[in-house]
């Protein structure tokens, strides 16, 4: 299911149960088009995300961590002013559009009372999130501020008046006494389904939510009651058929796979978007890193196939070397000015052997244009090699660092980029006086099923930093066998099979095989881990590892996360 109205809906009814009555605590702008404010209520804090995202725009109460940058943003800046000790009286919904007006009460400097109003559109590309004054009705500020040369339809800046999205002339389905779908049934033909009127007709139906409804409506009235009373009270499923996962407020009878429960809504969005926004988030933060790595990955790639081509031609280097030798013994019956002669290959059973020959050169030059030929590719083939190995190592490098923003959280960043630096492929950053050496961060902690510890570095830095200084000479290191990933350490010499296992689980997910069935893991001693002098960032060498398979496993990541109960 989309973010439409259906869901919409039942996520205003979920904030407004826990959230209404509460005082804002605490606002943070963690990335560019989101906003998390915590609000205090029933003794609890309730991180409250707002998201503007293109791509994942929605409104929960989220518990994945976040990290804030240095300097908060202008609208964070404005959002503070203005909610200090701000209360949060409702929340609802505009008709059943995927809009959503958060209430506030508190006061201006003078003690009197002042109304604000912070709207979210989840629109798409359209996303914005607006503070809006309810005495004046003029925005405040905007996440997102949108000239009027791009939208001409209305003002989205800081003093415009705030105008809403224009309106559909749809039936709100919450709202419909007169009943359309009776008279949207006497339209359905092969060429226009029930689901599609439906859609047509009511406002905010995603397709999925407009199939389940035209599907339940075979039951007559009483299907399509009993969905809209099952909202009321919903049952937050994630049903994945196949790869493909689909969440939903209710479960729906149209969809069929695994199903997985959650006890809120919130809740359940947190375990959707939790790898899909921060992999979208890492990539809009990491966007010059991509850039950078791409153009040299496919500057080495096309390096890599003329190598190859130059190689190819290496073998023909006796191929020239006869003909040379052949020329040479049969020069008296060679003529200048030909362009070509047959000859009698005595390496090959004196078969005739055609030989090309330049008309402006002497029978004599021709044969040692042929040698310099021969001399020139035989020189050549140990320099190719050479380069060859030298652009793949590069190449096997630079697609590690790919692998490891793609598992990388928006915090691991930093390191990556430092590193990047170090190696010359960005350029440094002058670091003002004062300013602090950066630290390499530390790598993910996770606790196996009997209480172990186990590290995950997430880049080639933290993976140096915890195998070479942090880990105990006997402590177990595991890694992906010959694919790029994380380094693992297991706290213990002598780990249980299942923390064996649950840690190579981890070194599979954290690893460019996230996608694959059964990895091959290398385990061994951190002892017997050794760095080569001159090595890259992140690459040992080890002898003598044992070898498991294992299928990674989201899930199983995610419970290892927390220590277990005692």
């Amino acid at each position: 299911m989309s973010f439409d109205g259906i869901f919409t809906h039942a996520m205003a009814q979920e904030l407004n149960g826990i959230l209404s009555g509460g005082r804002v605590a605490k606002i943070q702008q963690p990335y560019e088009n989101e906003v998390v404010i915590t609000i205090r209520a029933g003794r609890k804090n309730h991180p409250l995300l707002l998201s503007a995202n293109p791509q994942y725009a929605r409104v929960q109460i989220t518990h994945i961590p976040f990290t804030n940058p240095d300097v908060p943003a202008t609208f964070t800046m404005t959002l503070r002013k203005y909610f200090n000790a701000a209360t949060l009286t409702a929340v609802h919904q505009v008709q059943n559009d995927r809009v959503l007006h958060f209430e506030f009460s508190t006061r201006d400097e003078l003690g009197d009372e002042l109304g604000l109003r912070l709207i979210i559109e989840m629109m798409g590309r359209h996303s914005n999130i607006f503070l809006v004054s309810k005495r004046t009705g003029k925005i405040i500020d905007l996440i997102r501020h949108v000239s009027a040369d791009q939208n001409r339809y209305r003002p989205l800046m800081p003093g415009a008046p705030y105008v809403e999205p224009p309106k559909q002339d749809k039936v709100n389905p919450f709202d419909d006494p007169d009943r359309l779908y009776h008279e949207l049934e006497r339209r359905v033909t092969p060429t226009q389904s029930r689901a599609s009127l439906l859609q047509q007709h009511y406002q905010g139906l995603a397709k999925d939510s407009a199939v389940e409804l035209a599907l339940r409506l075979n039951q007559g009235d009483n299907g399509w009651d009993g969905f809209f009373k099952e909202l009321a009270t919903p049952a937050p499923t994630i049903t994945t058929q196949g790869k493909k996962a689909v969440f939903t407020a209710i479960p729906y009878q149209s969809l069929s796979g695994d199903q997985q429960h959650y006890p809120t809504l919130s809740t359940m969005l947190d375990a959707y978007y939790e790898q899909k926004a921060e992999h979208d988030r890492v990539l809009q933060q990491g966007g010059n890193l991509i850039h950078v790595i791409k153009n040299v990955i496919d500057k080495d790639r096309k390096k890599q196939r003329k190598l190859k081509r130059t190689l190819e031609e290496t073998e023909k280097a006796d191929d020239y070397r006869i003909r040379g030798e052949i020329l040479t013994t049969y020069l008296s019956q060679v003529q200048r000015g030909m362009t070509s002669i047959e000859l009698p290959n005595f390496y090959a059973d004196n078969q005739p052997i055609k030989i090309t020959l330049s008309n402006q050169l002497t029978p004599s030059r021709n044969a040692q244009k042929y040698f310099a030929k021969y001399t020139k590719l035989r020189n050549a083939v140990a320099h190719v090699n050479q380069q060859m190995q030298e652009n793949q190592e590069e190449l096997d490098y630079l697609e590690g660092i790919m692998a490891q923003i793609n598992v990388a959280s928006p915090k691991d960043l930093a390191d990556i980029r430092l590193e990047l630096q170090q190696q010359g492929y960005l350029r440094k950053q002058k670091q003002k006086k004062g300013n602090k050496r950066q630290k390499v961060s530390k790598p993910d902690q996770f606790y196996a099923s009997d209480g172990t510890k186990i590290w995950v570095g997430k880049n080639n830095l933290q993976n140096d930093q915890l195998t070479l200084h942090t880990a105990k000479k006997t402590d177990i290191w595991l890694h992906v066998k010959d694919i790029p990933g994380s380094h693992v350490i297991i706290d213990s010499s002598k780990p249980s099979e299942k923390t064996l296992l649950e840690a190579a689980k981890l070194a599979a997910y954290f690893s460019k095989a996230r996608e694959s069935a059964n990895v091959p893991v290398d385990w061994i001693e951190v002892k017997k881990i050794r760095k080569p002098n001159g090595a890259k960032p992140g690459f040992v060498v080890y002898e003598g590892q044992r070898t498991v398979s294992v299928t990674p496993d989201a899930e199983l990541v995610d419970k290892l996360r927390t220590p277990p109960t005692k």
